[in-house]
């Protein structure tokens, strides 16, 4: 362990002859701190999202699971009757944890959104809902389906199972895709990484061939500019990825209103997952930079 943190000092520290073959500013210099930079504030954005669709899903997978809509559709006159039957069914239900009608408030309010507020519910021929709640262990959908088509022939049970499934091979995808584009993300930033160092070793092809007659050794040139790469990759993934944290704390806020449309940033310590996006990126720095180094020194010769 000593012998790791003494090499990573001295990598950080770097040694003052090599550095001065690798140029301290110019294009290269530039391009490597933009791309780090610009990758990691992509990839702030594409972690949130991963992680927020995640959390929606896992919520909403929730809410469905736990509830279920049992649906009496009988005649008027018959439609107390059969609810008071189901309600019946429903208490001697193992696994359900509470039955209870909705009135026509909560009705209205449900059809609300699609026929607006004043939606005379007491003269439409609607449905009587009935809202089941399950216990942690679940009730057996299929044998009580058949027990109310036994005493309650109106009923229809509805336990969102349609309405899960579907929700939760979304979101799984959208993860997917959110972690797929991290990938891409740093694939693009090895990839402007590599050129910047190729392109900064072809300017130094002189100087290089000058250190090569005095003895200088293809990895002692190879670590400078890994080196300094490397350095420059950290510097602007940390500045991408702290200006992509303030842009996310900057989202409104979640809203049961506004649905998927915000609580699109980091919750609790999920605002750790970004602290790593530096490291990573310091990390495709150096694995991009000692490649091209090597292989530009190999054409050199």
């Amino acid at each position: 362990m000593t012998l790791f943190f003494s090499r990573i000092t001295a990598f950080v520290v770097g040694d003052v002859q090599a550095d001065r073959m690798v140029p301290p500013t110019g294009f290269t210099a530039r391009l490597t701190v933009f791309a780090a930079g610009t990758m990691a504030f992509l990839a702030v954005f594409a972690l949130a999202l991963s992680l927020a669709t995640g959390r929606l899903a896992d919520r909403w997978s929730d809410e469905l699971a736990r509830a279920s809509t049992l649906r009496i559709s009988a005649p008027m006159d018959q439609r107390a009757a059969q609810t008071a039957a189901a309600l019946r069914v429903l208490e001697t239900t193992p696994g359900v944890a509470s039955a209870r009608p909705l009135d026509e408030a909560e009705q209205r309010a449900l059809l609300e959104p699609w026929f607006g507020p004043d939606l005379p519910v007491e003269t439409l021929p609607i449905p009587q809902l009935i809202e089941v709640i399950e216990d942690a262990e679940g009730y057996d959908a299929e044998g009580l389906r058949l027990r109310l088509s036994a005493e309650v022939p109106g009923a229809v049970l509805d336990d969102h199972t349609r309405w899960r499934r579907p929700l939760v091979t979304a979101a799984d995808r959208l993860r997917l895709l959110g972690w797929l584009s991290i990938g891409l993300i740093g694939a693009t930033m090895a990839a402007m990484i590599t050129l910047a160092a190729q392109a900064a070793l072809a300017a130094n092809a002189q100087v290089i061939a000058v250190l090569r007659l005095v003895g200088a050794r293809d990895a002692y040139i190879a670590r400078a500019f890994v080196r300094r790469f490397t350095l420059r990759a950290l510097t602007g993934a940390a500045i991408g990825t702290v200006a992509g944290m303030v842009a996310v704390l900057l989202l409104p806020s979640a809203q049961v209103e506004a649905g998927f449309l915000t609580g699109l940033g980091f919750q609790g310590w999920h605002w750790i997952w970004p602290l790593a996006i530096p490291p990573l990126g310091a990390l495709v720095g150096f694995a991009a930079t000692r490649q091209a180094a090597h292989r530009t020194l190999r054409e050199l010769s």
